[in-house]
């Protein structure tokens, strides 16, 4: 019991930083929603798990058990036109190869946690961090703005 209190205390953390840093500058990616297609790498404990193109646009994802949500970019306010988001190509790709991910809806957040990819849950040493281009994402997955061509990564990271 002290053990899921402590990842729901981490996680909030995670998300309160998330959350406090500005969203990437509108100008940086497709037009409106329009379909993009980003390289996806997911890499668990124990290598990895997906790695491969993915086509996705800003849409409602459904994660195992933690409700469908919209999750185009719009999500918080950090953007004013939808688009493709990298929780949303996580979803994507899940539904498209047979993987499962899971996540904690943050009303405060307007986003996504994502605790589970592939049955490899987060514990209160180990969570899944979402990278674009190398850099972590300043916003949540639901957020943040992808880009065609971008390298999108959920990477399973100690808490240093």
């Amino acid at each position: 019991m002290i053990r899921t209190a402590t990842v729901t205390v981490t996680a909030a953390a995670v998300l309160a930083l998330v959350g406090a840093a500005p969203a990437p500058a509108a100008g940086s990616v497709a037009a409106a929603n329009d379909p993009v297609t980003v390289q996806l790498t997911v890499t668990g404990p124990a290598g990895t798990v997906f790695s491969d193109e993915v086509t996705t646009t800003g849409h409602t994802v459904s994660p195992l058990t933690g409700g469908a949500q919209l999750c185009d970019g719009t999500n918080g306010g950090a953007n004013p036109e939808p688009g493709a988001t990298p929780t949303a190509a996580l979803d994507d790709a899940a539904q498209q190869n047979g993987f499962t991910w899971d996540g904690v809806w943050y009303t405060s957040f307007d986003d996504y946690l994502v605790t589970q990819i592939d049955g490899i849950t987060q514990t209160a040493d180990e969570f899944w961090l979402i990278s674009v281009n190398g850099t972590a994402t300043p916003v949540g997955g639901c957020q943040y703005l992808v880009s065609d061509g971008d390298e999108v990564a959920f990477t399973w990271t100690e808490i240093d």
